[in-house]
C-alpha cells in the first residue's frame, strides 16, 4: 500500500471515533438524568421502615391466626380407621376376562358392608349428598398388576372414614 492509502484510511476511521465518543457521552447524561429522577421519586427513609414493621406484622398474625377451610386438613381428620383383608377368591369363579373388574366391585361391596356406609335414600335427604367411597390409585395398581385375567387371592387394605361419612380406601402398610 502507498502512503496515500494509509492516510485516507486513517481519515476514514477519525470521524468513526469521534461519533462514539459522543454517544458515550449522551449516554452518561441520561443515565445521570435517570438517577437524579429515581432519587427523587424515592419515599423517605422513615416511610420505608414503616412499610417494613408493618409487612412484618402482618406475617405474624397470619402465623398466629389457626388455619380453616383447608381441604387436606380436613381429609386428615379421619373419624375411624381399621385395616382389613378383604378375600378375593371368588373372583376367580369368573371367566378370565372379568376377574380384576369383579375384584374391583368386591372390595367396594365389603368396604361398603364393614364401614357401615349408609347408601339408602333416606341418610340423602338428611345431609344432602350421598357418602362417597374413594379406593385409591394404589389398591387399584395391585389388583390391576397382573393384568385382568389374574387378580390376587386376598388384598389388605386400610380403609379410613372421615367426619362426613366419606370413606377412603388405602393399601396397607407394607403390601
Amino acid at each position: 500500500m502507498s502512503k496515500e492509502d494509509k492516510e485516507e484510511q486513517v481519515s476514514e476511521e477519525a470521524p468513526v471515533e469521534e461519533e462514539a465518543e459522543a454517544e458515550k457521552e449522551v449516554r452518561e447524561e441520561q443515565t445521570a438524568d435517570e438517577i437524579e429522577q429515581l432519587l427523587a421519586e424515592d419515599e423517605p427513609v422513615e416511610e420505608a421502615v414503616e412499610a417494613e414493621e408493618e409487612a412484618a406484622l402482618a406475617e405474624e398474625e397470619k402465623k398466629a391466626k389457626p388455619r380453616r377451610g383447608k381441604k387436606k386438613e380436613e381429609e386428615e381428620e379421619f373419624v375411624e380407621e381399621r385395616i382389613y383383608t378383604i378375600p378375593l377368591g371368588k373372583a376367580w369363579v369368573r371367566p378370565p376376562k372379568k376377574r380384576a373388574p369383579r375384584a374391583m366391585q368386591m372390595i367396594k361391596d365389603f368396604v361398603t358392608k364393614h364401614m357401615k356406609m349408609d347408601m339408602r335414600a333416606e341418610v340423602e335427604e338428611e345431609r344432602g349428598e350421598m357418602p362417597r367411597l374413594v379406593i385409591t390409585n394404589d389398591v387399584n395398581e395391585k389388583v390391576w398388576g397382573r393384568s385382568i385375567e389374574k387378580p390376587p387371592r386376598k388384598i389388605r387394605v386400610r380403609a379410613a372414614k372421615d367426619n362426613e361419612g366419606n370413606v377412603t380406601v388405602f393399601l396397607a402398610e407394607g403390601e
